[in-house]
């Protein structure tokens, strides 16, 4: 007697999505490939505005600080907020828009970004920011899930990863142009027009997704519930673990690298743009490699990854007074950062099952609990007297533990894959 159960797959990839559209697109109408690639730059550009906005505030920490008359640390716990958002609304909103036209929600969660920024560059105060921050990361992650989902409809299976790499790299290039350019901005002008930047990225993103993804209809058949079934998949959970630990290393030293570079490296506000730049850099390179990475193996390069991160962010104690040194990390741990985020968002989508989109967002709850945990656990060192050399220290030991949940998720997989064998042996 045999069964059919089906073998997982034991080199730390998992099966493909359940129904994997091809250049057909969606609905099964012709796509040409000239429309795919616009559509995908599309996407990218609303992901440029995500970086943008979440990642500027760590550059303008100390200006904001003064801005609101807070301590860096106190202030620091506005990037916390923003975090919170996004792992708030990514499930919420996703489970509850499952069933809308795809465009149209990543159009309406596009808008939902600007009006956030919009709304931190009007706030004053400590707790007016704060609940500003909090409001622009709740779409978040939700654009993130239904823009992954897109792409990856519009191509072949085997190109998936490639696609949401595509969209992903908008992320990094937010980085690496973005970034700087309103840090830039906020320095010279003040730092809420950084804010004001991200207000008018948005919304021509938003107009720019409208005019060029395909239309299709929404799924009616989706359900809150079926969308949470996501959440009792062990290899959903482990790549959720994975990215909340693991990732907050990441965060843990870039949160606070504008003081970090003035106060450890001895270098001027004004070479703060400059790192960013580099650690942009890094990312779009990162995001190029990912994608193939992703196709190739999902499991080595999370490893890889993880590994070479936590000696690049141990290696900011010994050589935080070294400008070129320091250069070196900001530049491997912004590159590794992209890979780590890309093959964990295709190993959720790919482990979701019929919750695809859920499990897209869940990459960037998971993602932003790992920022708030950076961000917090950096504070409470520098509170402690330990200077800016220590967020890295910490960021070090969290990227060690991320590394061992994916370890365990692995073995995990294998055990699986061996019962699943031994059970269609003919009897």
């Amino acid at each position: 007697m045999t069964t059919s159960t089906p073998v997982p797959p034991t080199d730390g990839a998992v099966p493909p999505p359940v129904a994997p559209t091809g250049p057909t697109g969606p609905t099964g109408a012709p796509v040409s490939g000239a429309r795919v690639a616009l559509a995908i730059v599309a996407l990218a550009l609303g992901s440029f505005a995500i970086g943008t906005t979440e990642f500027v505030t760590m550059g303008l920490l100390p200006d904001i600080a003064e801005g609101i008359d807070e301590s860096i640390p106190t202030t620091g716990h506005i990037i916390t907020a923003y975090a919170v958002g996004v792992v708030v609304g990514a499930p919420l909103i996703v489970s509850l828009g499952a069933r809308l036209p795809r465009r149209e929600l990543a159009v309406g969660l596009m808008l939902a970004v600007a009006l956030g920024s919009a709304a931190t560059a009007l706030a004053s105060g400590y707790l007016p920011v704060m609940l500003a921050r909090l409001v622009a990361g709740l779409p978040h992650g939700a654009y993130f899930g239904v823009a992954s989902l897109i792409a990856a409809s519009l191509v072949r299976p085997e190109a998936q990863g490639r696609a949401i790499s595509g969209v992903m790299v908008g992320l990094s290039v937010g980085t690496v142009a973005g970034v700087p350019a309103s840090t830039w901005l906020g320095q010279e002008v003040g730092w809420r027009s950084a804010y004001w930047m991200v207000v008018g990225v948005g919304v021509v993103a938003a107009v720019l997704v409208l005019l060029a993804v395909p239309h299709t209809p929404g799924d009616r058949t989706a359900t809150v519930r079926r969308e949470l079934t996501a959440l009792r998949r062990p290899p959903v959970l482990f790549a959720f673990g994975t990215g909340m630990i693991g990732f907050g290393g990441i965060f843990a030293m870039y949160s606070y690298v504008a003081p970090l570079l003035t106060d450890e490296t001895g270098l001027a506000e004004s070479a703060v743009p400059a790192f960013l730049f580099v650690f942009g850099v890094g990312s779009v390179i990162g995001s190029w490699l990912a994608g193939m990475l992703a196709d190739w193996n999902i499991g080595r390069t999370v490893v890889g990854g993880f590994m070479v991160s936590i000696v690049a962010l141990a290696l900011v104690v010994p050589l935080a007074g070294i400008p070129v040194a320091v250069g070196a990390i900001v530049f491997t741990v912004g590159m590794l950062g992209s890979v780590l985020a890309i093959a964990l968002q295709v190993r959720l989508m790919r482990a979701a099952g019929d919750a695809q989109m859920l499990g897209a967002a869940l990459n960037h709850s998971a993602l932003n609990i790992a920022n708030g945990l950076g961000a917090f656990l950096g504070a409470v060192v520098i509170d402690a007297g330990y200077g800016y050399r220590a967020p890295s220290v910490v960021g070090a030991g969290l990227a060690a533990a991320g590394l061992l949940v994916f370890l365990v998720s692995l073995a995990v997989q294998r055990r699986t894959a061996s019962a699943a064998s031994a059970a269609s042996v003919p009897a």
